[in-house]
């Protein structure tokens, strides 16, 4: 009986499972682990989300742990506020990236800022869940790649996982933080499977995805899988690429990306959000001042348009893809080519 439960131990562990349902798992397993992890939002609740990513929360812990709020993000944002001062650990969702908007100002003003105000005796462990992105054929306020306000806002940590174990490992890690963090969860990439490892690193670590010599493409969230596949498709004309996760935009992982482009000695920075002033701006500046003296071209970057989110039927011309990377890629001033 013993081995026969063993085997079916390890069989569980083997199977496969969705980013959606690894965020799930990370939530239930938070709140088992401590009773002061509360869930909110908007359909958060009964429904168990746009997305089903709380399913089944609210039968499993009641309705005073995972509840339902009105139509009002200005106010979901500042409910978890007052519950995190009051020694909670709320997470709370944004159903979709723009609906975030109206919470801005809470989330500026006061969520990014108490912990400096009060001279560190007042944290906020609150964690904003924040399904963003295209690819799914959503309509205006809904594909948005809103991570670019958050970044540049100080006080909060913004992270984004591209991976199944990332899902489960960072958010795990961004409930237990102490600081306020934005957790921006790629909606395309929730039915993408893989098996489940609960253990990963800290929150401000990048990952080498693939290892490479000529050139490194700098990802996160949505374009990780899309860097991957342009990495796949380059060896065929005769390029090695280097692809880095940065799993965390905020803390940034300095060391790991400019390792690899000291190494490569080329970079094309990826992202679904506008190009000016986008994050990839900073990203490609800190490279540039860091790293210098090792590239042999300037930082390129490959971007959505400086527009807003288009039509569902012209968003493929709009995101990163695998043909504009090895465009950008082409351009990097290869001598021998």
């Amino acid at each position: 009986m013993t081995a026969t439960l063993d085997a079916a131990g390890r069989a569980a562990q083997n199977t496969e499972i969705s980013l959606a349902q690894a965020v799930n798992r990370a939530l239930r397993d938070a709140m088992t682990a401590d009773e002061k992890v509360v869930v909110f939002g908007e359909d958060v609740g009964v429904l168990g989300g746009v997305f089903r990513v709380t399913d089944g929360l609210t039968r499993d812990f009641g309705e005073q742990r995972c509840f339902d709020t009105p139509l009002a993000e200005a106010g979901i944002m500042g409910t978890a506020i007052g519950m995190a001062m009051y020694g909670y650990r709320p997470v709370v969702e944004m159903q979709f990236d723009a609906f975030s908007y109206p919470a801005f100002e809470q989330i500026a003003s006061h969520l990014a800022k108490m912990r400096n105000r009060t001279r560190g005796a007042l944290p906020l462990p609150v964690v904003v869940r924040v399904p963003y992105g295209g690819g799914i054929g959503g309509v205006e306020h809904h594909s948005d790649s809103s991570e670019g306000y958050f970044v540049a806002t100080p006080g909060l940590h913004v992270v984004t996982p591209a991976t199944v174990s990332d899902a489960y490992t960072m958010l795990r890690a961004a409930i237990e933080s102490d600081d306020p963090v934005i957790f921006m969860e790629p909606k395309r990439l929730y039915w993408s499977k893989d098996v489940l490892s609960t253990t990963g690193p800290e929150i401000g670590r990048a990952a080498i995805r693939r290892q490479g010599t000529d050139a490194t493409l700098i990802a996160y969230g949505p374009t990780v899988s899309t860097a991957l596949e342009t990495a796949e498709a380059a060896r065929a004309e005769g390029y090695d690429l280097e692809v880095v996760d940065l799993r965390s935009i905020v803390p940034f992982d300095d060391e790991t990306v400019c390792a690899s482009v000291r190494k490569t000695g080329r970079a094309v920075v990826i992202h679904e959000a506008a190009g000016f002033g986008g994050t990839g701006a900073e990203i490609a500046a800190r490279v540039s001042e860091r790293c210098f003296h090792w590239l042999e071209a300037p930082v390129r970057r490959v971007t959505g348009f400086d527009i807003p989110y288009p039509p569902p039927k012209l968003e493929r011309h709009h995101l990163p893809s695998v043909d504009r990377i090895l465009d950008a890629v082409a351009s990097l001033q290869w001598e021998d080519r």
